[in-house]
This record gives C-alpha cells, sequence and structure tokens, in this order.
C-alpha cells in the first residue's frame, strides 16, 4: 500500500465506517480506533500542501448553480452570491 493522501484518507474513511457498522465487532471497532487515533490530526486528503488552485470560471459556474438552485435557503443563495460578487 502506498502512503499517498489519498490512500491515508482512503485507510481512515474504512476505519470511520467501521466504527458506525452495528455488524462489526468490539474487538474490530477497537482496533480501528486505535488506527484513527494513530493518525496525524490533519486533513487526510486535499491538503494545504498540494498547492492546487481551483478553476475560476468552474467556482464561479458552482456559485452561480447554487444561486439558483430552488432547494438552496435565502441564507446559501445569498452567501453564494456575496462570493460571486468579490471574484
Amino acid at each position: 500500500m502506498q502512503n499517498t493522501a489519498e490512500d491515508i484518507s482512503n485507510a481512515a474513511s474504512g476505519h470511520k465506517a467501521n466504527l458506525s457498522n452495528p455488524n462489526t465487532s468490539e474487538a474490530s471497532k477497537a482496533h480501528s480506533k486505535e488506527v484513527l487515533d494513530s493518525m496525524p490530526d490533519q486533513p487526510h486528503y486535499g491538503a494545504e500542501d498540494q498547492n492546487v488552485s481551483k478553476n475560476p470560471n468552474q467556482v464561479a459556474g458552482g456559485l452561480k448553480a447554487a444561486i439558483n438552485n430552488p432547494n438552496n435557503s435565502e441564507e446559501g443563495k445569498a452567501a453564494a452570491q456575496k462570493k460571486l460578487d468579490a471574484m
């Protein structure tokens, strides 16, 4: 197994799922808790050191979609509009 950020994130996800699964044993849950506790307290995927910039056109498109989505709250739409105006 590689130790890339994605691999670490996948392992953490599996252990978190194990903790919430009612069909796994207590011993298995204890092991998953130990593994998660030994992991660093930083984001496991998409860490800041990746230095990946977002495409501004895609960001604007996502904000416009949020503004026009009837399932979003007015508060959420206002926040998206504010971010879009700041671009």
